[in-house]
């Protein structure tokens, strides 16, 4: 089943304050792979884009796996002998180990004991743990208040855990832009993790900002976002979607986009994809700090897209990589770890690279036996006054000596080393003298 309205989009994110007063917002709902925590976030993200959001209903077969039974939670908390609320849902939600089953009692502090998460190595900060497929119930809490709690191994503690884990629907949100061509460019974000502001109400944010903005530009590829819980969310996509799949030409996950560490490419499992080339490219030409990793069968849904039985182009364009930063899955990712000024930069590499996927083309000279006469095309009084004229001249000519239908105009950026915007602008002066035509 799906359902979708009109999306009321009184304003557009177009700022990193736009996209951290949205993180704001989403930050306090508690969101896992299925639920009610999911749906009111992607009510929030369709004040933005007219998302189509789609429900799978528990115990449908996608590939090897099955969609579980959805989760809901309403309230946790561990009271003392006093009625005090020691560790508190309420609070904050990454207190509960995500998809704990329901449970109500009295336990001392050695029964409850294996039921308890903690961070040792981080002893002020509380963990993020979920058991999404095995049925089981917990807390998550610092090690300080851990601490606090074993000093009396026999006091009695109230708990509670008031969920539910019913026969329900996985819900993911998609928003499909048509383009000139059938081809796709796919975006996939997760939006599973509660209270977890760069991993990945980031991305969420970006994605949406990203979204907006090509829905207002004439695209000469089609668009399809994904705002799906991780991994069983881009199996169920590909489930479901498998005779689109041929369509896709290139595709990014985006994640863990507010941070100030450097931009970081993992490259999709083909290596050399031409989503592998723009984005390294965009890197390069950035001014930022990056990386470029080669794929790995670990990480986000990355792997899914790039399974061998798709083998798609799908890379994930990130800050600094998961596990890599010492808030990673804790408490301490919340609202004061993800800036605007770094959330706007994550938009803008994505729409740089938006921008190459669109521009980026082969060519073919239609003179290319020796060099055509230029002059009497006017080819030189056109870039006569231009602040570039010498590399314009220098583009000119790489154009026409490598538009044989095998190069890019990527490739000739590279070969030259002359920037891509003018190779773009030289290459649109040489078709309109029907010089060149797109392959």
């Amino acid at each position: 089943m799906s359902w979708t309205t009109q999306y009321t989009a009184s304003s557009l994110l177009q700022s990193g304050s736009d996209m951290y007063a949205l993180i704001e917002r989403l930050y306090p709902i508690c969101r896992s792979i299925t639920g009610n925590g999911l749906r009111q976030s992607l009510a929030i993200l369709r004040e933005y884009l007219p998302l189509e959001v789609h429900e799978v209903p528990s115990g449908t077969q996608v590939f090897d796996w099955t969609i579980p039974r959805e989760w809901n939670i309403r309230d946790a908390y561990i009271k003392n002998e006093a009625g005090e609320r020691v560790v508190d849902f309420r609070k904050l939600n990454l207190h509960v180990l995500n998809y704990s089953i329901p449970v109500a009692g009295t336990f001392t502090f050695e029964a409850l004991k294996p039921h308890l998460f903690t961070e040792p190595e981080k002893p002020a900060l509380v963990p993020y743990r979920t058991s999404y497929y095995q049925e089981n119930w917990g807390f998550c809490l610092s090690q300080q208040q851990y601490d606090e709690l074993a000093t009396d191994p026999l006091a009695k503690y109230e708990v509670l855990i008031d969920s539910s884990l019913e026969a329900g629907h996985l819900t993911y949100g998609e928003y499909y832009l048509p383009g000139q061509c059938e081809e796709e460019v796919l975006i996939s974000t997760h939006i599973c993790h509660p209270s977890l502001c760069n991993d990945n109400l980031s991305g969420m944010a970006v994605v949406t900002a990203l979204a907006s903005y090509v829905s207002r530009l004439k695209n000469r590829y089609s668009y399809r976002f994904l705002f799906i819980p991780g991994t069983i969310g881009s199996i169920s996509w590909l489930a479901r979607n498998e005779e689109k799949t041929p369509h896709i030409r290139f595709g990014l996950v985006a994640s863990l986009l507010g941070d100030s560490g450097p931009f970081t490419y993992k490259k999709s499992r083909r290596g050399t994809a031409e989503i592998d080339q723009i984005v390294a490219y965009v890197l390069e030409q950035s001014g930022y700090a990056f990386q470029i990793q080669e794929f790995i069968p670990y990480g986000y849904d990355e792997r899914q897209f790039c399974s061998p039985g798709f083998n798609l182009p799908v890379g994930n364009l990130t800050r600094t990589p998961f596990a890599q930063y010492p808030e990673y899955h804790t408490s301490a990712d919340n609202l004061s770890f993800v800036k605007p000024e770094n959330l706007q930069a994550s938009l803008e590499i994505y729409r740089e690279v938006v921008h190459l996927i669109e521009r980026n083309r082969s060519y073919l000279n239609q003179y290319p036996k020796c060099e055509p006469q230029l002059g009497k095309r006017g080819l030189y009084d056109a870039i006569g006054g231009s602040n570039d004229r010498k590399q314009l001249q220098m583009a000119m000519l790489w154009i026409l000596n490598l538009s044989d239908g095998e190069h890019s105009l990527l490739d000739i950026a590279r070969k030259s080393g002359i920037p891509f915007d003018l190779i773009w602008k030289m290459a649109q002066i040489l078709t309109e003298k029907s010089l060149i035509t797109s392959k």
